[in-house]
């Protein structure tokens, strides 16, 4: 059996309202003994000013006051919002059908007459104070649940909202996915050499098969980001992200941080706690190039990444897993900075599950004219140019260059050539070469009176000298020689020198290095580069 809720009506406060001083204090004295707060008053106007400040429980109204009537009060009570729920009992001598009938009629909900028997005025003022009280908390739970409703509500649009959005995105990114596979796929790389052909086996074993982590290597240019996005977007993390990450250019004290992630507090400044980019690869794959630049401090945290997948981020205590396919690429000798402790073996190792060696351009020269008319039917559509020809004579300049720049240097040179040329047909005028070639018929290249320099002349003279060191190519003997009459070199000085951008720079010193033929002192955008000391006696120093 289900009881009632109890409800307390001690201190409830109610409004007594009649002329007759004697029925007031009747009243009064009637109610505070039952515990309730009583306030009264002698007239209609009285009454409703009180009402408007205390705000009572109940009202216990005569009918017949001066001046404003116990009707008219009540109605007046009863149209002012902070007192329309207030239950008004009329007090009346009269037991007539008419004035009852008029009462409830005006908003009232009971009536007591007179003379008052205490116990009935008691048993009414608890009914209709109970009645309000019930009526009230069920309004209060009724608002409150449907405040709760309307909260529900909303939290199912916005739900809804979000989940129209996410398939929004994932649709969209689905089209972004499907346009990168067509773009990165095996069908971006251009070629029909022997080797370009079994690199394209390797690259299809590797989007099927999945291998935890590919090493490719290769000169700068050569195309080895191509062939990691090749992998990326033909394989099952296609609709993963695919975040590239250049080694050489994160400064050493930034690298654990960036690749990492760093906790709230770590270091003076880390407000908050932020992924790096193996947290911002989850789920896809991470392309880290030029490997080899790693600092050493951070190769055996890579090392657990590469074992089981555990990223630990810069002063956190607990590592976290991540699900990321590693892809490494880098142009040095390996086994040469392994030996001199540059790179550590096992992490060598575990890159190198897997291997692909991307040749250079001149390497693959069958490729050249399928290269360059791609690059420019690409540059012709951007450009909204019409689809420009290669004349005979410019195609076996191209075909007989030995393009120290690979692929990238192509493209820049076929990019410049169509927009010199208009939209015309490419002719010999329209190429620019950062080098000549070398010479050598075995190879079909060209000699070099027949290869234009950078100005684009095919005359060798001021503008286009011969090699300073028949020993190493035209850049590499200007390097030498130069850091042979001033003491050093870096990378700024070798730009202005050669007139090249800071990789190609950086290429040629790094090449001279590794070859034994220059010594490196620093490391990054502070590295110099000097003579080695059996070569170095009686240069200035600087």
């Amino acid at each position: 059996m289900q009881t009632e809720p109890e409800i307390s009506l001690a201190g409830a406060r109610i409004l007594v309202v009649d002329d007759v001083a004697a029925n007031r204090d009747l009243l009064c004295q009637t109610l505070e003994s039952a515990g309730y707060s009583i306030s009264a008053a002698p007239t209609g106007e009285v009454a409703l000013d009180l009402a408007r400040m205390d705000r009572p429980d109940l009202v216990l109204l005569d009918i017949l006051l001066p001046g404003v009537d116990g009707f008219e009060v009540c109605r007046r009570l009863k149209a002012d919002e902070a007192t329309h729920s207030v239950p008004v009992v009329f007090i009346t001598a009269m037991d007539e059908t008419e004035s009852l009938v008029r009462g409830f009629e005006v908003g009232g909900v009971d009536y007591i007459t007179k003379p008052f028997q205490s116990e009935e005025v008691l048993a009414r003022v608890k009914t209709h104070l109970r009645v309000s009280r019930l009526t009230q908390a069920l309004a209060d739970k009724n608002g409150a649940l449907l405040a709760a409703n309307e909260r529900l509500q909303e939290e199912i649009n916005r739900r809804r909202h979000a989940e129209h959005a996410r398939d929004a995105v994932d649709d969209q990114l689905s089209v972004y996915a499907n346009r990168e596979a067509e773009r990165w796929g095996i069908a971006g790389i251009i070629g029909q050499s022997a080797t370009l052909k079994r690199i394209l086996d390797d690259v299809q074993k590797l989007q099927s098969r999945g291998a935890p982590s590919v090493l490719i290597t290769g000169e700068s240019g050569t195309g080895k980001e191509l062939i990691a996005r090749a992998i990326h977007y033909g394989g099952k993390r296609a609709e993963g992200p695919f975040i590239p990450v250049n080694c050489s250019a994160i400064p050493a004290d930034l690298a654990e941080a960036t690749l990492f992630g760093h906790a709230r507090g770590a270091f003076t400044g880390a407000h908050a706690e932020r992924k790096g980019c193996f947290d911002l690869a989850d789920g896809g794959t991470l392309f880290l190039d030029e490997i080899s630049e790693m600092p050493l401090t951070q190769q055996p945290k890579l090392l657990r990444v590469l074992d089981d997948g555990v990223i630990v981020p810069l002063g956190a205590t607990q590592g976290r897993h991540v699900d990321v396919r590693i892809l490494a690429a880098s142009n040095a000798d390996f086994q040469r900075l392994v030996t001199t402790g540059r790179f550590r073996e096992d992490v060598y190792f575990r890159l190198a599950r897997f291997t692909v060696e991307v040749p250079p351009l001149r390497a693959r020269r069958e490729d050249i004219p399928l290269l360059a008319e791609h690059f420019l039917r690409l540059y012709a559509r951007e450009m909204n140019l019409p689809h420009s020809a290669l004349s005979a004579p410019a195609l076996k300049l191209l075909e007989g260059y030995d393009f120290p720049g690979n692929v990238r240097e192509l493209k820049n040179i076929v990019e410049r050539a169509l927009i010199e040329s208009g939209g015309e047909d490419i002719r010999e005028e329209h190429l620019h070469f950062v080098r000549r070639a070398a010479s050598g018929s075995s190879q079909g290249r060209l000699s070099p009176e027949d290869i234009p320099c950078s100005e684009g002349r095919a005359s060798r003279g001021p503008d286009c000298p011969a090699p300073a060191n028949s020993t190493a190519a035209p850049e590499e003997a200007a390097i030498l020689d130069h850091v042979r009459r001033v003491g050093s070199i870096n990378n700024t000085e070798c730009r202005r020198l050669l007139g090249v951008d800071m990789h190609r720079a950086w290429y040629l010193l790094h090449k001279l290095h590794e070859a034994g033929r220059l010594n490196q002192e620093h490391d990054r955008r502070w590295a110099r580069y000097r003579l080695p000391e059996r070569e170095g006696n009686g240069v200035a120093s600087k």
